[in-house]
């Protein structure tokens, strides 16, 4: 459900899964509270200075994501 819930707000849904996501959300009331407080941690984190990554943080994550990929 996270992951639908996540996709539903971030448009990601096709529009029959959208539909039927709308169509549980108004008779699901705990579903309707997950979606609020995905929507309130985005608006809080939406919020946050963006930072950056030292340089030699940034190629060693580079690094060890190309390893693994190629394992």
């Amino acid at each position: 459900m996270v992951e639908l819930l996540t996709a539903y707000l971030d448009d990601a849904l096709d529009q029959p899964a959208r539909q039927r996501m709308d169509e549980h959300l108004t008779c699901c009331a705990e579903c309707g509270r997950h979606l609020d407080q995905f929507r309130a941690v985005v608006g809080v984190l939406g919020t946050l200075p963006e930072e950056r990554l030292r340089d030699d943080v940034h190629d060693r994550l580079i690094s060890a994501f190309r390893a693994r990929r190629r394992r």
